[in-house]
């Protein structure tokens, strides 16, 4: 019997990967029509935008197996958008983080409920502790319920060359507060994820950039995905970033600065990637044979929800995650930096994902809805 990834490889594969054509299946119409319509779709929104391009791509078994690229990767330049461009990920970094957390685990360097002060003494420099409060473990930073902020009280924390992001941490603890006691809720952190990266150097003894490359990256063939793309090899596929202000006005000024560093957001917003490159990620977290670089222990956590809110829609380790009425789970996360925006989406089960990256702020397309949207479609007519 026919199994459920290998039908839907069959049918975008008729689509076309580029959209060059377009066969519809007697099979399947209703999803050659959600592709279609998708596709549709965001080539009007990045027309009305008028302002860059969207990379969109569908992974099945890690596999990019749909792609399309619309408008442009650099708009003064009239260089049109690729699918092999490359965007900054935002907090799609959060989810590479934790991989590299949960490898580290696997490992044995750490363990998901140790102190994180054990081996990040500057962390005892937060504020307004609660008396008799648990401590913060790498759970707590890796779920958002380790009770931060979400940003140090510091302006100049966002600032500052990539290569002192570190430095940047321990300088802005001292002015980061606890808002509530750790495990109590679930509280965005950045600052927290930050610090996760930080405290997994230390554990490790290896400098987190590099343990990203030759644990993560490495091993699962993302050649797309670095933290350095300006003034590197990887360059040429850049797309350039642009913010919308507020009058309409288009300013890519800032996108490009930020290119140098953002202060300490390296293991929260540091990651560019490629569509390409996330659907092995997508793959990796989605056990696909060939792409496994984590215990299947560790991948199952990382995607149960660590939140106690709610246990259909929460947080787990590094990927926001929803199970339907019918216990489908989709996992996910999404990123924004100034420029560019992105959205990965998948079923872990089913081994279907969706990505796209777009290299300007906000526009029409709501890249979550639009993502987790198609996920739902294409598995939901697999038989």
């Amino acid at each position: 019997m026919m199994g459920r990834a290998f039908k839907l490889r069959l049918l975008v594969a008729a689509i076309g990967v580029l959209g060059q054509s377009v066969l519809v299946s007697a099979q399947s119409p209703s999803r050659d029509e959600a592709l279609t319509a998708f596709s549709r779709q965001l080539r009007a929104d990045v027309v009305a935008d008028d302002v860059g391009g969207i990379v969109a791509g569908v992974m099945v078994d890690g596999d990019l197996v749909w792609a399309q690229a619309f408008g442009w990767a650099d708009r003064d330049a009239r260089t049109p958008m690729s699918t092999a461009s490359i965007s900054r990920t935002g907090s799609i970094s959060k989810s590479v983080t934790a991989v590299l957390m949960m490898r580290l685990l696997d490992e044995g360097v750490m363990g998901l409920d140790e102190p994180v002060e054990r081996y990040l003494p500057a962390f005892a420099s937060v504020k307004d502790q609660r008396v008799d409060a648990q401590p913060v473990t790498f759970r707590h930073l890796a779920s958002h319920t380790a009770g931060l902020i979400r940003e140090p009280q510091w302006p100049d924390a966002v600032v500052g060359p990539i290569e002192l992001w570190d430095k940047r941490i321990v300088e802005s603890l001292p002015l980061t507060a606890y808002d509530t006691v750790p495990g109590a809720r679930y509280q965005y952190s950045n600052i927290g994820f930050g610090t996760l990266g930080l405290a997994l150097a230390k554990a490790a003894g290896r400098p987190f950039m590099e343990m990203v490359r030759t644990e993560v990256l490495e091993p699962l063939g993302m050649t797309g995905s670095e933290f350095v793309v300006a003034g590197a090899k990887l360059e040429a596929r850049l797309a350039a970033g642009y913010v919308i202000g507020q009058d309409g006005s288009i300013d890519g000024g800032q996108p490009a600065r930020e290119h140098a560093g953002r202060g300490y957001k390296v293991p929260n917003g540091g990651v560019y990637s490629t569509v390409a490159d996330l659907g092995r990620f997508m793959g990796a977290m989605s056990g696909v044979p060939g792409l496994r670089i984590l215990s299947e222990e560790s991948r199952r956590e990382a995607l149960s929800i660590q939140t106690p809110e709610n246990p259909n829609r929460g947080y787990g380790l590094g990927f926001s995650v929803q199970i339907d009425e019918r216990g489908r789970k989709i996992a996910s996360h999404g990123g924004s930096v100034a420029g560019y925006t992105a959205h990965m989406a998948f079923d872990p089960e089913e081994r279907i994902g969706v990505v796209l990256l777009r290299n300007y702020g906000r526009g029409l397309t709501n890249l979550g809805t639009a993502a987790q949207g198609l996920v739902a479609q294409l598995r939901s007519g697999i038989r």
